[in-house]
């Protein structure tokens, strides 16, 4: 999908923070910084945000990590 180019104001402690951010090289540029960011608020506000990272996790070794901190021998506690 083609990208369209918009106009976006933003207040002077915002910009120079996003100027560093490009100028460290943790973004190529502003504007995708900018996209970033609104592609991850998007996500956010739709609450996928959690699934996704979720979906990375590999459930064996989630499992065994869990299974490190809970001896099979050790009965869960009564409530």
């Amino acid at each position: 999908m083609p990208a369209a180019k918009i106009a976006v104001s933003l207040d002077r402690k915002a910009l120079e923070e996003a100027d560093r951010l490009v100028q460290a090289g943790v973004f190529p540029s502003r504007s995708r910084l900018i996209q970033d960011a609104l592609a991850e608020k998007l996500e956010k506000i739709r609450g996928v945000r959690l699934a996704h990272e979720c979906a990375k996790l590999d459930p064996t070794l989630e499992q065994a990590a869990a299974g490190e901190f809970l001896p099979s021998e050790t009965a869960w506690p009564e409530y």
